[in-house]
């Protein structure tokens, strides 16, 4: 089974960063690791994919009204979009694009260079080859029903139904659900009153034992208000969302992640082999196919030499295809057309049907009649051949005959009574 190992990288202030391994479907396969990434790298499964979570705290994720496109062009007209929510200067920011929602607003990430930097140069020096970086507050879960709130030492991430996550300062916990417009001000609330949310809070035990008192302070302040603790840390919560579309990946433009070429020379190893067997087979399909094809020529060539030779006794043979060609176009360009020839073939075929003591041992045709040597056992079988000829629209003409020592040997000359077109 495909294994993931989760690395969440020290937020500001820490050293100590956090993983865990997970199935592709997101659900843990051991325990939450804390320590320096180095760890991380030489407790990995092998083979292990790695995708990095950073801080919320330093990337902002917002809805920007982009052009339809993708590629270079978008990318250049991402800033543009934000420039009013950033007070950065733009060229010291990097920008990731994810896609684009229902409402047709596109998900951007936008994280400082130098951030980015020194999360991939930690990583790579720890010997991790992140396939992927998200923020963390990326990961939390879109609940339809609740806002969702995640509260983690002195930060506070909320998503609230079908929108995108959002980070403030936790400090006191009461201004920052004011800020968020999860509960307003009692004062405020008596003069016009406000709709209650359903909200949900994870914590984790430690965060829970400081904010008690102030949890349960702002528990009339909503409609309902869930408090779920985190034993293990928000890592594993986390991980759940793995397969949630949704989460911009950092790792674009110029740090898009590449793949050394021995690994992708690895992945694709398999393709490879099987494509050039696939060659083969196909090459040896075309030769075996190209040998019959010669074979075939050679046999059929053989057929028209014989052909050839029975019906142009007497003529010099070098390329019989192509002479039976030459002969062929002769009749298509001479005044009686291939239908006289042809008619009288057809002809000729029923009047030896007709006549079984009769052979054809050759025969000519030029100028629209027919020569023919026939071989019969006796003067009738040529008088009858001629009358079948007759009764089919042809005048057949005995102009000799000679005794064999099988019967006679007649020379007759056939030709149609039926006036030329």
């Amino acid at each position: 089974m495909p294994q993931i190992l989760i690395v969440r990288l020290p937020a500001p202030g820490q050293t100590d960063a956090e993983w865990l391994t997970v199935d592709d479907a997101g659900l843990a396969q051991g325990v939450v690791h804390r320590g320096p990434l180095a760890e991380a790298a030489a407790t990995a499964p092998p083979e292990a994919r790695v995708i990095a979570l950073a801080s919320g705290t330093e990337v902002l994720i917002a809805a920007a009204q982009l052009p339809p496109g993708s590629g270079a062009k978008l990318a250049r007209a991402v800033p543009f979009a934000l420039e009013e929510q950033l007070s950065e200067d733009l060229d010291t920011l990097c920008f990731a694009i994810g896609k684009r929602a229902a409402d047709g607003t596109t998900p951007v990430a936008v994280v400082a260079r130098t951030a980015l930097e020194g999360w991939l140069a930690a990583l790579r020096g720890a010997g991790l080859e992140p396939a992927a970086l998200h923020a963390d507050l990326a990961w939390l879960p879109d609940n339809p029903g609740q806002t969702v709130l995640w509260l983690e030492g002195e930060r506070l991430a909320v998503r609230r139904p079908g929108a995108l996550p959002l980070m403030v300062e936790a400090a006191p916990l009461a201004d920052a659900l004011e800020a968020c417009g999860l509960i307003c001000d009692p004062a405020a609330a008596q003069a016009e009153p406000q709709p209650l949310a359903n909200a949900i809070l994870y914590l984790g035990r430690e965060d829970w034992e400081r904010v008690q008192n102030e949890v349960e302070s702002l528990l009339p302040r909503f409609e309902t208000l869930k408090v779920q603790l985190l034993a293990d840390g928000p890592l594993p919560w986390l991980a759940r969302s793995l397969t949630t579309r949704g989460a911009v990946n950092l790792l674009q433009g110029e740090f898009a992640r590449t793949p050394p070429l021995a690994k992708r020379l690895h992945e694709w190893r398999v393709a490879a082999i099987l494509a050039a067997a696939l060659l083969v087979v196909h090459i040896g399909a075309q030769s075996i196919e190209l040998a019959h094809a010669h074979r075939e020529r050679a046999r059929l060539d053989a057929q028209i030499g014989q052909l050839y030779s029975t019906a142009m006794p007497g003529e010099p043979m070098q390329d019989a295809r192509r002479q039976m060609q030459q002969r062929l176009q002769l009749i298509r360009a001479s005044a009686t057309g291939p239908q006289r020839f042809l008619h009288a073939m057809q002809a000729l075929a029923t009047a030896v049907a007709a006549s079984p003591q009769t052979t054809i041992e050759s025969f000519a045709f030029r100028d629209g009649s027919m020569d023919l040597t026939v071989a019969a056992h006796a003067i009738d079988g040529l008088s009858q051949l001629a009358g079948s000829l007759g009764r089919q629209g042809f005048a057949a003409e005995i102009q000799s005959s000679t005794p064999t020592k099988d019967g006679i040997e007649g020379h007759l000359r056939i030709h149609s009574t039926e006036p030329r077109r």
